[in-house]
């Protein structure tokens, strides 16, 4: 008794308490006019411009966020000097927060539309309350508005950006169609094609299939008697074994290392104005070796990224930190040295958080990051890692820039031999790694400015990603903390360029952007599977790439059915393989390859092949590297991977082939189809020539028939046997050619053959110059 009568005050204090606050509610509510509120019906709102209809539960991450990225971050995102209304809403505190002058709103209310300011405001028809405001130039459409009210009417549930949350390595799932798995990659794409109502497509024919895994293997076409031997071998293995095959050859690594060098910024001169030599080809012999060598990717990076802070550094591990150093130099007079100093430390900075994070840390240079969470100390915290090289920003004409190694022909015989030096240079300097300016200090610069010194920073890494705890602070303890089980996106962003190499389209579309205003992963737990598997699998680059083409899912035609191109246009299911488009490389190498031009010759100095007259002339500053001189013999045969670049002109022809410039580190190539590409197929000096040669060799044996040498030609060229009508086709423009040649269309041969004609070999050539510019014979398969 006594108990029950010491809580009736308590009870006293309810009985007044809970009308008090009821009122105190109901004034809050009232602060904002009934007449501004909007009441949405989100349950199956569509976008007045679009069939899309609201999911029946909105996922943070593949629904809200994507949202808030592109149309609210500006202004209430991570980059403190831009944020307005104290309004944070890329973190949960800050969306969840008290906002207003007197702290009594806020802008999600789960589960609440009515109480949440941003329900309110995206919904308003008010200019002054409306948001994005109307002066933003951002706008928010039917669909959107319904997604981000659904959302908080659902209870606003959050989830951290999935990049920056540690991989989990999920069950493989169970499927339906189980007859057409091969491996895991086909469980999960299975998956989700069965989600949508799709299927995997049949499989490609025998020829299609061998040209799509050796050129993705090699960068090179089967010939004719792969072609034959695999159309003969009805066994089971007969595709695994040109797999294995191809995955051993030398070539391998000669194709791994031509998208590498895009990533590195390699390049034969130094770029800027002058754009003097520069010789680095010894580091791309290195990367080469390293491929067909299959180095585990851990090792791969981190020799490149620290080989000569490893305990007992090789000269070999040394050599690979020519990867740092592959940056543009000036020599140009009148420049600031440490501006430009500044510039090589920012590029190597830009250069390792792109390929190996897949983030745009350059965006914090200046300030926070605006989307992603970066601050700008953070940057400079990670900038601090290579700013210990004592380097000037000004190279004298014909300095080789320090620090540089000397190797020998004594070296390349004892330790380095995978480097193909030519017995006319005694030796070679090559620019590589050292920490020898250990003492200087790094500091934000303010807006980014080389001469702008704010707060002093110490080596670290973004925290969002991985605190740098337990590492030492330098170079090879940033590349151990890559490497660190829990570092959230090393082996994400490994898998995901490997996939985009072979499928064409990364699982993240976007493959150096894995922030906030990036691609959602389009089949989120193959990515994670394939990224810890990567990992447990000792970062084994060659059984990855085996995994990838040997899944039914690579193995696929690329057929499209008009209900396919409907549902998928962009083949985001992959229900389908992607038709894709030979590199620039693969398109000059497969006219070499097929003509029988190509001299197979791996590593060395870098070549020059036809080049238009004059151009380095007209586009140089009058001193440096002002007269391209043509290369002559073998050198014009050589692998696109080892021609010439000149960072301020590349090769003409690969760069109308999309291929990078190489001024910047480049993950993904742009793919465009233009006139250009046509004119440069129908005249390019090497592809005339591959076709004469071909049309030669065909024409010396008197046994051929027109019609054989047509179906050869052809089966070269695209890797398939003819149609009937298509040789018919063929047939009369060889008759129409021949008929038409007159002396202005002489060909000249190399050597004189007397027992060709000339009316013949002109129509002939014609005829491989047509093959040669089909659509068939510039796609993979």
């Amino acid at each position: 008794m006594k108990k029950k009568e010491q809580n009736k005050p308590f009870k006293w204090i309810l009985y007044f308490a809970i009308p008090f606050v009821l009122v105190l509610c109901y004034k809050y509510i009232s602060k904002t006019p009934k007449s501004d509120y909007v009441t949405v019906d989100s349950s199956g709102l569509t976008d007045a411009n679009s069939t899309k209809e609201v999911p029946e539960t909105v996922d943070y991450i593949f629904d809200v966020k994507p949202i808030l990225s592109d149309r609210c971050y500006l202004c209430h995102g991570p980059d403190n000097g831009t944020r307005e209304a104290n309004l944070r809403l890329d973190t949960k505190e800050g969306a969840y927060a008290a906002i207003g002058e007197n702290l009594d709103r806020f802008a999600v209310v789960p589960g609440d539309t009515l109480l949440s300011q941003m329900a309110h405001r995206i919904n308003s028809t008010n200019p002054l309350k409306m948001m994005p405001p109307e002066d933003s130039n951002l706008s928010l459409n039917t669909y959107e508005k319904a997604v981000l009210t659904k959302w908080i009417a659902q209870g606003a549930v959050w989830k951290d950006h999935w990049a920056f949350v540690a991989p989990e390595k999920s069950k493989i799932p169970e499927v339906k169609n189980n007859n057409l798995v091969v491996n895991e990659i086909d469980n999960f794409i299975i998956q989700k094609l069965e989600e949508q109502g799709l299927s995997l497509s049949e499989k490609a024919s025998k020829e299609k299939l061998i040209r799509r895994v050796y050129f993705d293997l090699t960068g090179l076409p089967p010939s004719l008697a792969d072609i034959d031997a695999f159309l003969a071998d009805n066994s089971n293995t007969a595709y695994e074994k040109i797999v294995d095959r191809l995955l051993n050859s030398t070539q391998y690594g000669e194709h791994m290392t031509a998208s590498w060098l895009d990533v590195s910024r390699y390049s034969d001169t130094h770029g800027y104005q002058d754009d003097l030599e520069r010789v680095m080809w010894p580091w791309r012999d290195w990367v080469i070796s390293a491929f067909n060598r299959n180095i585990p990717y851990d090792e791969f990076i981190k020799w490149q990224l620290a080989g000569d802070l490893l305990p007992d550094a090789t000269l070999e591990q040394i050599l690979a930190t020519g990867f740092n150093r592959n940056h543009k130099i000036t020599q140009e007079g009148g420049v600031i040295d440490e501006e430009y100093r500044v510039e090589y430390v920012l590029d190597r900075t830009n250069t390792v958080s792109k390929s190996l994070l897949g983030l745009t840390m350059e965006c914090a240079q200046c300030h926070d990051h605006k989307y992603d969470p970066i601050s700008q100390k953070e940057y400079f915290s990670f900038y601090s890692f290579f700013n210990k090289v004592k380097e000037k920003g000004r190279m004298d004409y014909g300095e080789i820039p320090e620090p540089n190694i000397k190797i020998t022909e004594k070296e390349i015989d004892e330790v380095l031999s995978f480097i193909n030096k030519p017995d006319s240079i005694p030796e070679i300097d090559l620019m590589v790694m050292r920490d020898d300016a250990p003492n200087r200090k790094t500091y934000v610069l303010k807006r980014g400015a080389y001469d702008a010194h704010g707060e002093e920073v110490e080596p670290a890494t973004p925290k969002a990603v991985l605190p740098f705890d337990g590492f030492k602070k330098n170079r090879l303890g940033l590349a151990n903390w890559f490497f660190d089980e829990k570092n959230t996106l090393t082996a994400r962003v490994a898998v995901n360029r490997l996939w985009q190499q072979i499928f064409g389209v990364g699982i993240v579309a976007s493959s150096s952007d894995f922030g906030n205003q990036g691609a959602l992963p389009s089949h989120p737990e193959l990515l994670d599977w394939l990224a810890i598997t990567f990992r447990e699998d000792g970062w084994d680059m060659k059984k990855m790439m085996r995994r990838m083409v040997m899944s039914s899912t690579y193995q696929q035609t690329s057929k499209a059915t008009p209900e396919l191109l409907e549902i998928d246009p962009y083949n985001k299911w992959l229900a389908r393989s992607s038709r894709q488009k030979l590199t620039a490389e693969m398109i000059r190498d497969n006219a070499l390859a097929v003509s029988g031009l190509l001299v197979e010759k791996v590593g060395g100095p870098s070549v020059k092949p036809y080049q238009p007259k004059g151009l380095w002339a007209e586009t140089t500053s009058g001193q440096g590297l002002t007269e391209y001189i043509m290369d002559t013999g073998e050198n014009l045969y050589r692998r696109s991977l080892y021609t010439f670049w000149k960072r301020t002109v590349p090769p003409p022809a690969m760069l109308t082939f999309d291929a990078a410039t190489r001024d910047f580190c480049t993950i993904e190539r742009q793919k465009t189809s233009t006139p250009l590409q046509a004119l440069v197929m129908l005249n390019d000096p090497q592809l005339i020539e591959a076709s004469t040669v071909l049309a030669t060799q065909l024409l010396k044996d008197k046994n051929l028939t027109d019609k054989k040498r047509i179906q050869i030609i052809f089966r070269k060229i695209t890797s398939r046997a003819p149609e009937e009508f298509e040789v018919d086709n063929l047939l009369n423009f060889l008759s129409d050619s021949e008929a038409n040649y007159d002396d202005t269309k002489r060909i000249q041969l190399t050597e004189k053959r007397e027992d060709i004609s000339e009316e013949k070999l002109y129509a002939l050539s014609t005829l491989t110059s047509l093959i040669f510019n089909l659509d068939e014979a510039i796609v993979k398969g």
